[in-house]
């Protein structure tokens, strides 16, 4: 099966699917989606298993291997937040800090999109480095924080960092991650194969579910999208795949493998709707919560799900060739 075949596969896979029906129940007002407690478990369960999957393939990766990608991750992610703000300065109708609250957004990195590029990538047996979890952790913190800095340069009020701090680096999103990471890594081949079955071999079924409903949020919620006005739509569009192009290309020079540069594309693409609203809330009271979160849920979600992820493979593996 060629690139463009398994681009195109990505549109019948059943997460996007999922994803199509749950948007589609919404605009007919039906009531598909997940109840809280469940979409809460959900949440927990794809952060501590991905950070487990991850954590025990880190045990076969040497530091040299790591290192390059680590930092290269940590400097995107401090950039990608400056470049948001800076592109966001063209949309004159923003303040500054609902400026720096998408900017954090987009700094920061989606899980589910994250799991569902993962996805598409194992199921087609294109190889992927096993920290690839790790570098989702490492970009999501300078994300947010930067993104909340630029935010806050010209507010009145001053931030409250040490409770910014402790919402970022405590928040759920990074502490399961991390966690999981740490446990994952240390945990012997037994233990980890005990509980495999369940975090491993259940973890699609349990996105397709995580898909439904996030279908269904931005169906329900898609009047909001229009309302956050043409401009902000483009850049929802248009920034994503520009910065997620480029990241591609950044992973194929620190010598990432296709799918590793895929990955590394998508996680600087991405924006977060999960621990970036939370940050921000904390950090940033008086921005709009509903443009940077509609933004991200809205439109550069679901883009990156149908459209983004087979881009920048396609890309990933066109540079390869070079």
């Amino acid at each position: 099966m060629n690139s463009w075949d398994l681009a195109l596969s990505n549109l019948s896979s059943v997460g996007v699917l999922a994803f199509a029906f749950g948007f589609l129940a919404a605009r007919i007002k039906s009531d598909v989606r997940v109840p809280e407690q469940i979409y809460q478990f959900l949440s927990i369960y794809l952060l501590l298993g991905i950070g487990l999957k991850g954590g025990h393939s880190l045990r076969s990766v040497t530091v040299e291997e790591v290192l390059t990608p680590a930092l290269t991750t940590v400097i995107a992610g401090a950039l990608i937040p400056l470049f948001a703000y800076l592109a966001l300065q063209l949309i004159k109708s923003l303040s500054a800090v609902d400026r720096g609250s998408i900017a954090a957004h987009y700094g920061s990195t989606s899980l589910v999109t994250f799991s569902a590029a993962l996805l598409f990538l194992e199921s087609n047996s294109i190889f992927v480095e096993g920290f690839a979890p790790a570098l989702l952790t490492l970009m999501e913190i300078p994300g947010l924080i930067v993104g909340i800095y630029l935010g806050s340069r010209n507010s009145v009020s001053e931030v409250k960092w040490s409770e910014t701090l402790k919402e970022v680096l405590l928040g759920k999103t990074v502490l399961l991650l991390c966690g999981g990471l740490f446990i994952g890594a240390v945990s012997t081949n037994e233990g980890y194969d005990k509980v495999n079955p369940f975090f491993g071999g259940l973890l699609s079924g349990f996105l397709v579910l995580f898909l439904l409903h996030l279908g269904y949020l931005a169906g329900f919620n898609f009047s909001e999208v229009r309302k956050v006005g043409k401009p902000l739509i483009v850049f929802g569009l248009l920034f994503p795949l520009i910065i997620g192009v480029a990241g591609v290309a950044v992973g194929e020079l620190i010598g990432l493998s296709i799918g590793g540069a895929t990955i590394f594309g998508v996680l600087c693409a991405s924006a977060s709707y999960i621990a970036a609203p939370a940050a921000v809330h904390v950090a940033l009271p008086k921005a709009n919560a509903t443009v940077a979160l509609m933004s991200s849920i809205g439109v550069t979600f679901p883009f990156n799900l149908i459209i983004g992820i087979p881009v920048y493979f396609k890309v990933a593996e066109f540079l390869s060739t070079l």
